[in-house]
């Protein structure tokens, strides 16, 4: 009976140690929800932020020996900068089908917008629809172009060459041959030629001798200039409009070789800093209608934004121009 007690008590033990246990197991707190909480912190984080997509900017000019191209690829990439966004500038040397290549590589590399100095306006249409098609606003500057742009910001072209003209009326009196050097088949070279003939309409005693295509550089300039002093004897010319200073300056050292650069005066468009030059020398350089390609090209980078912001924008936009000539040049700001 004593070893029953005995064996009942050891029993008694045993069921005891292993309740207690049984109880301790169960009283340490789950972290199960505190780490099902960070793991889909964890998943959060990791979704990819479309916001922080990068703003590429394409931009191709028709020649970056031209100072004012050079202008307007410094305000394209200052106003990249502001908006946080990458340029690439590309020169297109004057070549229609160079700079058709550039746009298809600009689409290729889904570049946010493309703005576009056109060799030929015409020409590059095929390339403009390519982009289009692609979802790619192009925003046409200094020059518009065909093929459906979405918006073109260029100076008062027609009121620059209309300055020209009217400065050479008074200087001429009225009466006096003009030569016209033009330009490639663009837009804005249609404009300045355009501003200007209408101007000397006005006057019946002037008379345009020659019109022939510098385009639009120094150094092509300089050799028709030569061509046309041939062709036209001493005394002869009275006047030279050239549709931009690189013009303007070639036909100025031509003449200035002939040793006939006393008998005309010559008028450009653009106030280069070359322009500034010349006409603080007062010689046969007396003005040029000064635009401003900074602007042109910030203008059309904002035109840019908005658009793929989904705002709507103008259609053509119109920068203003001025006349600066021997007698106020000190005052102007230039580029």
């Amino acid at each position: 009976m004593k070893n029953v007690k005995v064996i009942f008590m050891l029993w008694m033990a045993i069921a005891l140690v292993a309740l207690t246990a049984c109880s301790t197991g169960t009283a340490e707190p789950t972290k199960a929800p505190a780490q099902t909480e960070g793991a889909a912190q964890e998943d959060k984080s990791a979704e990819p932020d479309k916001t922080d997509k990068k703003v590429i900017i394409g931009l191709t000019v028709q020649n970056l020996s031209n100072p004012f191209f050079v202008a307007m690829s410094k305000g394209a990439a200052d106003a990249a900068k502001s908006h946080g966004a990458e340029v690439i500038t590309v020169s297109a040397e004057g070549d229609l089908t160079k700079q058709t290549a550039q746009i298809e590589d600009f689409i290729t590399k889904k570049v946010s917008m493309i703005l576009l100095n056109p060799v030929d306006s015409k020409g590059i249409a095929g390339a403009v629809a390519e982009a289009k098609e692609a979802g790619i606003p192009v925003i046409a500057v200094d020059a518009g172009a065909d093929g459906g742009v979405s918006s073109f910001v260029e100076s008062d072209n027609y009121l620059a060459g209309k300055l020209a003209g009217e400065y050479v009326v008074k200087r001429l009196g009225g009466k006096g041959n003009v030569v016209i050097l033009s330009g490639n088949p663009v837009t804005v070279i249609k404009d300045r030629v355009g501003g200007f003939e209408d101007a000397i309409k006005s006057s019946p005693g002037i008379k345009v001798v020659a019109t022939q295509n510098g385009q639009g550089g120094r150094e092509t300039s300089v050799t028709v200039m030569e061509n046309i002093l041939q062709a036209n004897g001493k005394g002869e010319i009275d006047a030279v409009y050239a549709i931009n200073d690189p013009s303007a300056i070639g036909a100025k050292i031509a003449a200035e070789q002939a040793g006939r650069d006393k008998e005309m005066i010559i008028v450009g468009v653009d106030g280069a800093p070359d322009a500034v030059t010349a006409l603080k020398e007062k010689k046969s350089f007396v003005a040029s209608s000064a635009q401003h390609p900074y602007d042109i090209v910030q203008k059309g980078v904002e035109v840019g934004f908005k658009i793929m912001n989904g705002e709507k924008v103008d259609e053509h936009i119109k920068i203003p121009v001025e006349l600066i000539t021997q007698d106020n040049v000190d005052s102007y700001k230039g580029w």
